[in-house]
């Protein structure tokens, strides 16, 4: 699950998948609140879950173990 959201943010973001740092929050990845929200419709679009929009998932980690468990 991780990776596939590792390749949604690297493609979002135009860069190489191994730039993305997974422990790292999103706006320290260069995101803001809206390219979050885009994002989070792109994952659950391509996943085919529904995600709650949430400080606590900030990382792709994090969020990560969130669709896991909700999945």
């Amino acid at each position: 699950m991780k990776e596939k959201i590792i390749a949604i943010l690297a493609e979002y973001k135009n860069v190489d998948p191994s730039e993305i740092k997974t422990d790292v929050p999103f706006t320290e990845l260069g995101l803001d609140s809206l390219d979050v929200a885009e994002l989070v419709m792109q994952i659950e679009d391509e996943l085919g879950v529904t995600l709650e929009l949430s400080i606590k998932y900030n990382t792709v980690d994090k969020l990560a173990a969130y669709v896991e468990e909700h999945a």
